[in-house]
C-alpha cells in the first residue's frame, strides 16, 4: 500500500467540506502508517482521531507518546507541535480517513448489509454457508462475515465487540479480506451504524431488511420508535439490490424506502413474494419448507431448530438468487448451517429436561422463540433463565416480561450486561411485568447459578430456554467486561450433573 502523507489526509477533508482549520508545524511530508483512535494502538506514524463522548486529552497525550504525527478532531487540544486537523464531524470524517488508509479497489469485495430487529446474525451465517458451498465448486475462498458474534476477514477470526464495528475497523477487515483473495463479505448493519456513518460510503450489492420492532429505545440509542425506524430505512441509500421482507407488518413502508435501490427482490409466505416459502413443516426440531421463486420450485431444510428461521432462510435465499447461484447450493448451504448460541439444543439422558440456548433478547425474538417451543413441545412445562442489559434498550423489561410471562410456568431473572445498574433493580422492573401476566420468578444474579436451579427445579417434562447472552463469554459489569462462561458450556456442565445424580439414584 502507498503511505500517503498528512497533507493528503487535509486535502481529503477539505474536498469533504468537513475541515474548520488545521496547524501542520510544516510536517505536510511526513507518512502516514498507522490509522487508530484507540490510544493503546498508536505506533510511530500514527494517525490518531479523538471520538467519543467520554474522550480524555489524556488518551490523545499517550497516543502522542508513544509515536502519533497527526491528531484529528473537533476539538483544538492546543499540543505544541503536534499537527492536526480539526474537523466538523469527526464520525464523517472517520470512513474518510479509512477508505484513503487502506486503499481497497473500487468493486474487489462484493458487500451483503443485513439490518432488522430480530435474525440478522443467523441470515448472515445462512448466507456466509450457501456462498460457502458455492465456493467450494468454483475454487473461491470462504466468505467474509462481521456478525455480533464473531469477525472473520480470511486473516483474523475474533469475538465482536459490537454488532457492526466503528468504520476504521470495518476497511481494516475489508483490507485482510481483499488480501486473502476472499470477493464477498457478511455483515450485519445495526441502527447505530447506520445512524452514525460506521458504514457510510460503503456500497452494498445487495441488503436485506429483515423485521422491524420496538427496540433500542433509550437515552443512549434511539429516543423512540421512529428514530429507530428510520436509522434503519438509511441501508437503503447505499444499497443495489433490496432484499424485503413481505411478512414484516411494516413491507409497505420499507419497499417505498427500497425503491432508492436499482432493484427490489421479495421474500416471505405472503403470496406475491419473489421468493415464496410455502408447506412449512416442523417435526421433533427439524424445519422444512418449500420455496417458488421465477428460477425453481425446490425443497429445503434446516440444520437449526425453530420455525421461524425460515424467514431468515428465505433473506439468504434472496440474496443467493440475487447472485444468480444454483438452487442446489442454497439447498445443500441451508441443510448443514449452524451458528453457535442461536437455537442450541441440550437434552438430560432420560429426556425428562430439553435445554435451548439462544440469544433472543427483545421482544419479537421472544415471541418467535416461545411459540415456537410450543409447538414443538407442546406437553413440556416451560420455563426462562433471562435478564436485560442495563442503561439501554429499556422498553425491553416490559417486553421480555409479558411475553415470558404469558408462556412461562417459572422464570429465574438473572445477569445480562447490567452494566451502570444493579442486577436485583433491573430483574425487580421486569418481575413486575412477570407478576401482571400472572407468572411466579426469582432472582439469582449469579448466571450459572440460575441455569443450575432452573435444572434441579424440573421435576416434570421440561424445556429451559436460557436466553439473551448465546455464546457470549463476557458480561458488561459497571465499565468493564468480565470474562464469564457461555451459556452452552453452562448448560452443557448442569445437564452432565443432573445426569449424574440420576444414575446414583436408579
Amino acid at each position: 500500500m502507498i503511505n500517503y502523507v498528512i497533507e493528503d489526509y487535509l486535502k481529503l477533508l477539505e474536498d469533504a467540506g468537513l475541515t474548520v482549520s488545521f496547524r501542520l508545524f510544516g510536517r505536510e511530508k511526513t507518512p502516514v502508517t498507522g490509522l487508530t483512535y484507540e490510544s493503546g494502538k498508536s505506533a510511530s506514524g500514527t494517525l490518531f482521531v479523538c471520538k467519543g463522548a467520554l474522550f480524555k486529552e489524556a488518551y490523545l497525550r499517550e497516543a502522542v507518546d508513544r509515536g502519533a504525527v497527526l491528531y484529528i478532531s473537533e476539538t483544538d487540544y492546543g499540543l505544541e507541535d503536534v499537527p492536526c486537523i480539526l474537523v466538523k464531524n469527526v464520525r464523517e470524517a472517520m470512513p474518510l480517513l479509512a477508505r484513503m488508509y487502506y486503499q481497497i479497489p473500487k468493486g474487489a469485495l462484493s458487500c451483503i448489509g443485513i439490518t432488522g430487529t430480530k435474525g440478522k446474525t443467523t441470515t448472515a451465517y445462512y448466507v456466509k454457508a450457501i456462498f460457502d458451498e458455492h465456493a467450494k465448486h468454483t475454487g473461491g475462498r470462504p466468505m467474509a462475515c462481521f456478525t455480533s458474534v464473531e469477525l472473520y476477514d480470511g486473516k483474523e477470526r475474533s469475538p465482536s465487540r459490537i454488532t457492526t464495528p466503528e468504520s476504521l475497523e470495518l476497511y481494516r477487515h475489508f483490507r485482510n479480506a481483499y488480501d486473502s483473495g476472499i470477493s464477498h463479505v457478511a455483515m450485519e448493519v445495526s441502527s447505530q451504524a447506520l445512524k452514525y456513518g460506521r458504514v457510510q460510503g460503503i456500497s452494498f450489492d445487495a441488503g436485506v431488511f429483515l423485521n422491524i420492532s420496538e427496540d433500542h429505545i433509550s437515552p443512549v440509542e434511539h429516543k423512540d420508535f421512529q428514530d429507530y425506524f428510520h436509522s434503519k430505512l438509511l441501508l437503503f441509500r447505499q444499497v443495489k439490490t433490496a432484499c424485503v421482507n413481505l411478512d414484516s407488518p411494516f413491507s409497505r413502508t420499507i419497499l417505498r424506502h427500497a425503491a432508492a435501490a436499482e432493484r427490489i427482490v421479495t421474500f416471505g409466505t405472503a403470496p406475491g413474494a419473489d421468493i415464496c416459502g410455502y408447506d412449512l413443516k416442523t417435526d421433533q426440531g427439524k424445519v422444512e419448507f418449500r420455496v417458488k421463486c421465477p428460477a425453481f420450485d425446490g425443497a429445503f431444510s434446516l440444520a437449526m431448530h425453530g420455525i421461524f428461521n425460515v424467514e431468515n432462510a428465505l433473506a439468504a435465499i434472496a440474496v443467493a438468487y440475487s447472485f444468480g447461484i444454483p438452487v442446489e447450493d442454497m439447498q445443500a448451504g441451508l441443510s448443514r448451517a449452524t451458528v453457535n448460541g442461536r437455537m442450541e439444543e441440550f437434552q438430560s439422558r432420560d429426556g425428562k429436561i430439553r435445554a435451548i440456548v439462544d440469544f433472543a433478547h427483545n421482544g419479537l425474538s421472544f415471541e418467535k422463540i416461545f411459540e415456537t417451543v410450543k409447538l414443538e413441545y407442546p406437553d413440556f412445562r416451560v420455563t426462562a433463565v433471562f435478564g436485560c442489559p442495563g442503561g439501554k434498550a429499556l422498553n425491553r423489561r416490559k417486553d421480555l416480561g409479558l411475553v415470558a410471562g404469558k408462556y412461562c410456568s417459572h422464570v429465574y431473572l438473572s445477569t445480562d450486561d447490567p452494566g451502570p445498574e444493579r442486577v436485583q433493580d433491573i430483574c425487580r422492573e421486569i418481575g413486575g411485568y412477570l407478576k401482571e401476566a400472572g407468572c411466579s420468578y426469582e432472582c439469582i444474579p449469579d448466571r450459572e447459578e440460575a441455569v443450575g436451579k432452573a435444572v434441579r427445579d424440573a421435576e416434570e417434562k421440561t424445556v429451559i430456554l436460557v436466553l439473551g447472552k448465546g455464546s457470549e463469554t463476557s458480561q458488561k459489569v459497571g465499565h468493564k467486561d468480565i470474562a464469564c462462561r457461555s451459556d452452552s458450556e453452562i448448560v452443557r456442565d448442569c445437564l452432565r450433573k443432573y445426569d449424574e445424580l440420576s444414575r446414583q439414584q436408579f
